[in-house]
Order: structure tokens, then sequence, then C-alpha cells
């Protein structure tokens, strides 16, 4: 089965819902979505409000990818708030639901975000990705590559520092449809 997407979707009180338990299913499975696991919705809550103020009130974008009626895939287009950023975007909360793993829907969201990221004019995508979990393998799968590491940027646990990754793909302009 294949992914629906859905870009700027109502976000809808179910919709957010759906987007939470995604996100602490998710984090709870060893994603690394901004948490370390366990986490309940009630850790997650704030930061997804937050998350949805963002896109609701803009200028951030969000991409659904919908398995049936559930959503099963997930992103944030970030914007960087800074004109002289204004040219590319960055990719959070990049997540896919973890019993739908091994069908292809985490490279078909990839797919989608790299074509929207040129249909919305954009000249490269950025991501931000946590060491070591073999996430940075996964990107250059589609382009992406390492630009930077910020050393021991993020404590997951006392004693536990990882490094953050810092992923860049060059988006050349779309080619017209035919």
């Amino acid at each position: 089965m294949s992914l629906r997407f859905v870009l700027d979707p109502d976000l809808t009180a179910e919709l957010r819902e759906q987007v939470v338990a995604l996100w602490v299913d998710v984090t709870n499975a060893g994603g690394a979505v901004g948490f370390v696991a366990p986490v309940t919705g009630a850790d997650v809550r704030p930061v997804a409000e937050a998350t949805f103020a963002g896109i609701v009130d803009g200028p951030d974008r969000l991409l659904v990818g919908y398995d049936d009626a559930r959503p099963a895939a997930v992103l944030v287009f970030a914007d960087n708030r800074f004109a002289l950023k204004a040219h590319w975007c960055v990719l959070k909360r990049v997540m896919v639901h973890p019993g739908a793993q091994g069908r292809g829907y985490g490279s078909a969201l990839m797919r989608e975000a790299e074509w929207l990221g040129r249909k919305l004019g954009w000249a490269a995508l950025h991501v931000t990705v946590r060491d070591g979990l073999g996430l940075e393998q996964f990107y250059a799968r589609f382009g992406y590559r390492e630009v930077g590491r910020l050393p021991g940027a993020l404590r997951v646990a006392p004693g536990d520092d990882r490094d953050e990754i810092l992923m860049w793909l060059d988006l050349p302009p779309a080619t017209p449809e035919p």
C-alpha cells in the first residue's frame, strides 16, 4: 500500500491527537524526534502544540502521509524565520509509525519532501540527526550530505552526549511537468 500525501491538512483536534500519538510511538520505539523514551502524550503535547502553532499561524508547513485514514508518516517544513535564510528550509519531526516500518514509507516521505521543496522554490533542505543511530546513512540514500557536527550537543542521558549531525540536500530547480 502506498501513502497518500497531504501538504497543509486541516489541523483538526483529531489530527493533532493522531500526530501526538505518532510522536509518542516513534519516540518509545527509539526514534530520535526530540525526546528520549519513555514518553507519554503529556510529555510530547507542549512541544507538539508549539509546533502546531507554527503551522497554523505560519510560516511552517505540515506534510502528512496517510495510510488509509490514519497518519503513518509526518514531517514539518520549518521556516528559518530569517530573511537571509528564506531560500532553504529545515525538515523537523521526520516520523514514520513504527508499525509501518519496512514498507518504504520513510523513503516515500523523503521523496515527497524533496519534490515539494523543489515545487515550493527552495534551493536546499536541511535536517539534523542524532549520532549513534545510523540515521545519517538513511538520509545519505536521498542525496543528503553531512555538512557539520555539533560535538556532544545532545544529552540523551547523564554521561551520554551525542553529536548533532547537520545534513544538507541541494535542490536544483524543478523541471516543468509535461
